[in-house]
């Protein structure tokens, strides 16, 4: 596989993680190292494992993970953009370390959501013969970046037009979620 289809593969994987982040963004009263760091971690960590996770699976595996793998990225992000949805009507102006979706389970969940569909890619790469290691990390840079800017622009909405842009990223998130299960069942390409 060449490198300039290697990184088109870890663009796309990573558009999902992009959007989230941007959601993320918008939601964070204000970006300091921590939850950049955290969120852009993750995520790219994650993006780097699931290929991994998929080679080492194999072929008789996929059929397996390939008809609830899009479900569970669902519910993930339906519960997390739910949460975002219900908080920006009750929003008081602060942020806690209960709300913020950078933090334990929400951020574990934001992770495994975007990153399912490289666990597919991982497949794919296992019978392509590519060597797993060298394409994820690639894969998990790739992420890694795109999450950051995400953040970063993200952030920049949210200061323009507040906490609105806290129900806004809910509904992206779970949209997200709809858009993933739509193309694994063949309703959209």
């Amino acid at each position: 596989m060449s490198l300039w289809a290697l990184i088109s593969i870890a663009f796309a994987l990573a558009m999902d993680a992009f959007a989230v982040a941007i959601a993320v963004g918008c939601r964070l009263e204000r970006l300091s190292y921590r939850p950049v760091f955290r969120l852009s971690f993750h995520f790219g960590l994650f993006q780097f494992l699931m290929p991994i996770i998929g080679w080492f699976l194999g072929r008789q595996v996929e059929r397996y993970v390939y008809s609830f793998d899009h479900w569970i990225a669902l519910v993930l992000l339906a519960f997390i953009g739910g949460k975002m949805i219900w908080e920006s009507f009750s929003h008081d102006g602060r942020q806690t370390a209960l709300t913020d979706p950078t933090r334990k389970w929400s951020l574990i969940g934001l992770s495994i959501a975007t990153s399912i569909d490289a666990l597919a890619v991982g497949l794919s790469l296992a019978l392509l013969n590519v060597q797993i290691v060298s394409a994820s990390i690639v894969i998990g840079i790739v992420a890694a970046g795109m999450t950051l800017i995400g953040l970063k622009s993200g952030r920049a909405l949210g200061d323009k037009f507040g906490h609105r842009m806290e129900l806004i990223g809910g509904l992206i998130l779970f949209a997200i979620g709809v858009k993933i299960v739509l193309q694994h069942t063949g309703t959209m390409n």
